[in-house]
């Protein structure tokens, strides 16, 4: 039985990418920063028949923490197939260039990219125990420089300053983690789930989480034939799927 573990795991689109993976006959680890709600959310998986479920605590922000969840998942498992790097926050709003704090950029950052970073290195030596590992960084849609530039797109005046930076670094990453693992079974993409409505946005967005879930979970179980080093938007490219940077 192949295994996942996902970051942020216990509500929103995070949750249904597990429901829909263990639907799937995967066994799933649910990452969260209170394993009181990670519990209830197994709770309530297992009430709907999906029993192959755990929580892990795990706070993408906290080293430490991350340390702790790697040795606790190492006592369970020796091999993990897909990481899915869900976890982030959007930092208090508006986020203007010039007048955002400091503070909210490595906050926003903290969570989005180094907690991003820091979980794929700690996680890394079960992956490669795998066939054919993925790694899944959840990104968005405003992470792509160059439609940020692109006065047509329909996009382009939401510019949340902290939110996007960090979002087109983890982009960044994701390209060279990508590189430097290309001659390896591993399939590295970032996944924009679209304007999904959560609790993230206060529910504003029109999207369901049921289908960005599904985006996140199509990259999470590609092939041997599936790209790499992609950035897969349905959002920004209904046509082909592959958002430009």
């Amino acid at each position: 039985m192949k295994t996942v573990l996902i970051t942020g795991a216990n509500k929103s689109i995070g949750f249904e990418t597990a429901r829909q993976l263990l639907q799937q006959g995967y066994y799933v680890y649910l990452g969260c920063r209170d394993l009181h709600k990670g519990q209830q959310a197994v709770s309530q998986l297992n009430a709907e028949g999906l029993t192959q479920v755990e929580s892990i605590a795990i706070d993408v922000d906290n080293t430490e923490s991350i340390k702790a969840a790697r040795e606790v998942l190492g006592q369970k498992i020796k091999t993990l197939d897909v990481l899915i790097n869900n976890a982030g926050v959007g930092g208090s709003m508006p986020q203007k260039a010039l007048e955002t704090d400091g503070s909210i950029f490595r906050e926003v950052f903290e969570t989005n990219f180094f907690g991003v970073i820091e979980v794929t290195q700690a996680f890394i030596d079960l992956l490669k125990h795998a066939q054919e590992p993925r790694i899944v960084n959840v990104t968005s849609g405003l992470g792509s420089l160059t439609l940020h530039n692109d006065p047509s797109w329909k996009h382009f005046v939401v510019k949340p300053a902290a939110y996007v930076a960090s979002k087109a670094a983890l982009n960044a990453y994701t390209i060279v983690l990508a590189y430097d693992l290309r001659d390896t079974s591993f399939k590295v993409n970032a996944v924009d789930p679209g304007y999904t409505a959560t609790d993230f946005n206060n529910h504003s967005g029109p999207g369901t989480v049921q289908d960005a879930a599904a985006r996140v979970v199509k990259a999470a179980i590609l092939g041997p034939d599936g790209p790499t080093g992609q950035f897969f938007s349905d959002d920004n490219a209904p046509e082909t799927g592959i958002s430009p940077w």
